[in-house]
């Protein structure tokens, strides 16, 4: 089974910026399949919010974090990242990442995802 690992999330004033990074276990290449950030706010629903598709590097944004965020990925480390700059309160979220290995085009609705990883805290302070 593919698993997902999240990290860098963490604590960070309005203004700054974080690199969230999501790596895959169990010898999965995410080399060729798409993998979108999605997060997801206290009682709502998982919003999409970039999407790479890792054959080409070509990548997706939702219009609410264009210009802030940035998804790139490092094949030698089998790993995906999304920067996340000019934070704001309203980021605060659990961020996820996600792919499907039957997936080769990008949408940013969650449905179109089978292997999540278990999720990294973003918090913004005022």
């Amino acid at each position: 089974q593919v698993q997902l690992v999240e990290s860098g999330g963490g604590l960070v004033q309005a203004g700054g910026s974080l690199r969230l990074s999501c790596a895959a276990a169990s010898g999965f290449s995410l080399d060729y399949y798409t993998v979108a950030w999605f997060r997801q706010f206290p009682g709502k629903e998982r919003e999409g919010v970039s999407c790479i598709v890792t054959s080409d590097d070509s990548t997706y944004y939702a219009d609410s974090v264009k210009g802030r965020f940035t998804g790139s990925r490092d094949s030698a480390k089998n790993t995906v990242y999304l920067q996340v700059d000019g934070l704001i309160p309203e980021d605060t979220a659990v961020y996820y990442c996600a792919t499907d290995p039957r997936r080769r085009y990008c949408t940013l609705n969650p449905q179109g995802y089978e292997i999540w990883g278990q999720g990294t805290q973003v918090t913004v302070s005022s």
